[in-house]
């Protein structure tokens, strides 16, 4: 039988954010410190707002979740979205992404939300999958975009 996962998902504090920007750029390849580092202030300065929240083991960080409340883009009532997930991969299967996502979740409802929504790059099918598990579908925009420098 597999080891059962003992972990707590709590809001981030300044602690974690170095671990945050080390897991996103193995998970991403891209080191982005400057902007975990302003994401974080700004969940900070805008609490009911904006989430950052972490996935501890053993005061260990092995993963997190980002979203914010968006309103009125294009007509669309106050929604949550998620803009960020990752979780070590020697942890994964082992439920804590959906124990973030629930979370985050849990936290756009207290704050009056009832929509969830986030964008998928079409070749990331693990994220897909995963999103899909989470009973996420397809909603009724569709992200559209051009390259400026052409």
């Amino acid at each position: 039988m597999a080891e059962e996962q003992h972990f707590i998902i709590r809001p981030a504090c300044a602690a974690d954010i170095e671990p945050i920007i080390r897991l996103d750029a193995a998970v991403t390849s891209t080191p982005k410190p400057a902007y975990w580092e302003a994401l974080f202030k700004d969940c900070q300065s805008r609490r009911k707002q904006h989430f950052l929240l972490v996935a501890v083991k053993d005061d260990i960080l092995l993963g997190f979740i980002a979203g914010e409340i968006r309103a009125w883009e294009f007509g669309s009532p106050p929604c949550g979205w998620v803009f960020a997930i990752a979780v070590d991969p020697n942890t994964r299967l082992s439920g804590m992404g959906a124990d973030l996502f629930q979370a985050i979740c849990d936290a756009f409802r207290r704050a009056g939300i009832t929509k969830v929504r986030t964008m998928v790059a079409r070749d990331a099918q693990l994220v897909m999958s995963f999103f899909r598990a989470q009973g996420m579908m397809a909603g009724p925009f569709v992200e559209l975009e051009k390259d400026l420098d052409e």
